[in-house]
């Protein structure tokens, strides 16, 4: 089984991947962040995707996303430190063969790629009982405009970067606001993103 490891802390990846091949009998190639990943993905052929999330370029989110739908055959796992219930949530719905907490013990890693090789889901229960208490309020437009305002763009940039109209971006980020009932966008963009909804 190949296994592609996407990691953008070199000490965390280089440690895992060691790790996986002193455990068991994966090969894996190791991807420095989302943008990586998705490279070496389209260029070679791997059994299972084991990705963090919060990496540059594209997030782990993005490129779950992404595999599924390029590469269906794919076995996807989520790695991470973050137990987020928005994370979890947005994962489970984007078809994640399983979602763990790196300072799991790398057997317990192992057994879950093991069960996960024969088609069951494996979430930690720990990150199961945090989603079901949260529910995320936002579309995904949005989520898109909110991510873009707190990365400190202008209104006029999100319109341009989303190919809509100016308005149009006023309006997802005043419904953001109020659906999460901060009192701008950055506390907006700030609160959805510790509840893992970015």
């Amino acid at each position: 089984m190949k296994i592609l490891l996407a990691e953008d802390q070199a000490m965390i990846r280089t440690a895992l991947a060691g790790l996986l091949r002193l455990e068991s009998n994966y090969t894996v190639d190791e991807a420095v962040d989302g943008a990586d990943a998705k490279q070496k993905l389209q260029e070679n052929h791997y059994d299972i995707l084991l990705t963090d999330i919060e990496m540059p370029h594209i997030s782990g989110l993005e490129l779950l996303q992404w595999a599924k739908q390029a590469q269906p055959h794919l076995l996807t796992v989520i790695i991470t430190t973050f137990n987020r219930s928005g994370y979890i949530k947005r994962a489970v719905a984007a078809g994640v063969n399983g979602f763990l907490l790196k300072d799991a013990p790398i057997e317990v890693l192992v057994q879950s790629l093991q069960k996960i090789q024969t088609g069951q889901q494996v979430i930690s229960n720990e990150l199961l009982l945090q989603a079901l208490d949260d529910q995320d309020p936002l579309t995904e437009k949005e989520r898109k405009a909110l991510r873009l305002a707190g990365e400190g763009m202008s209104t006029a940039a999100i319109a341009k970067a989303l190919f809509i109209a100016e308005g149009t971006a006023r309006n997802y980020l005043s419904e953001a606001i109020s659906k999460l009932h901060a009192s701008n966008r950055t506390e907006a963009a700030r609160i959805a993103h510790q509840k893992g909804w970015l």
